[in-house]
């Protein structure tokens, strides 16, 4: 039996593909939680950090697990780098109120002069992650794969612009570290650390020349220990002792930012 070539053998015809398990491109940012949540995967953590390319402060590391139903609620929410701060506040206000669950770690400047940045970059994720009260399905992580996680996870390259809930982590990673960084501006106001956050400006440069770095300076990083032979101008009445991250979360007023969904969500 000869098959008439303008019809199709099944052989021909294109393999079935389950439906709705690809993000779409025109998903918005939560298309990776709705699939992953269609998969089985729900809920969904993201984990993202702040401070990591800055030469004094902490660095932070944030987890938010966000409800798929909810994302659309958050209407402003994008990469924190691409906020204002006055977005990113209300932006972070109302991540901690929709989000199911959210952690926060710091980790000071001398752990990372001691471990490495990328070693406490990835431990933090882990404690951030970790940290969480429930136990999440599925994890996505800003652009470099962690192991150890407990978790099934996947590496976004520039997740915090294409995912909800690395972008949630992103903002509360960062509006939690600027927060730390005003604090930290009231201890040693020499260097300008409300404006910069610490990052590499030239008016940080300048007053590093000037001042020489601050027991908040990561001095692992080449032009901090460049200006450690000039003499540091500090506040005569600050000891100049390493600031206990712990006091940094108490300045950032971490603790009263519970999330306050008038019907909170359980993670299974």
């Amino acid at each position: 039996m000869t098959r008439d070539p303008g019809t199709l053998a099944a052989s021909d015809l294109p393999l079935p593909r389950p439906p709705g398990y690809t993000p779409r491109r025109d998903g918005g940012l939560g298309a990776y939680e709705v699939v992953l949540g269609r998969a089985g995967f729900a809920p969904v953590a993201g984990i993202d950090e702040a401070g990591r390319g800055a030469c004094a402060g902490p660095l932070v590391v944030a987890a938010v697990v966000l409800d798929p139903a909810r994302i659309k609620r958050l209407s402003g929410l994008a990469d924190s780098k691409l906020l204002t701060a006055a977005a990113r506040e209300e932006v972070y206000a109302e991540v901690l109120r929709w989000a199911l669950d959210w952690h926060v770690v710091v980790i000071g400047n001398d752990q990372v002069d001691a471990l490495g940045l990328h070693v406490c970059n990835v431990a933090g994720m882990r404690r951030a992650f970790a940290g969480l009260r429930c136990r999440p399905g599925y994890v996505l992580t800003d652009g470099f794969p962690v192991r150890g996680l407990g978790a099934p996870a996947l590496a976004v390259w520039k997740g915090d612009r294409v995912t909800a809930s690395v972008a949630a982590a992103s903002v509360v990673a960062k509006v939690s570290r600027d927060r730390m960084m005003r604090d930290l501006h009231e201890r040693y106001p020499l260097y300008g650390f409300d404006r910069h956050k610490g990052y590499n400006t030239d008016e940080h440069e300048r007053a590093l020349a000037e001042h020489g770095p601050s027991p908040v300076h990561r001095y692992s990083f080449v032009n901090v220990n460049r200006a450690v032979a000039r003499p540091a101008l500090l506040d005569p009445m600050d000891p100049g002792d390493p600031v206990d991250p712990m006091d940094l979360m108490a300045a950032a007023d971490l603790a009263a930012l519970t999330p306050v969904a008038a019907a909170p969500l359980a993670c299974n």
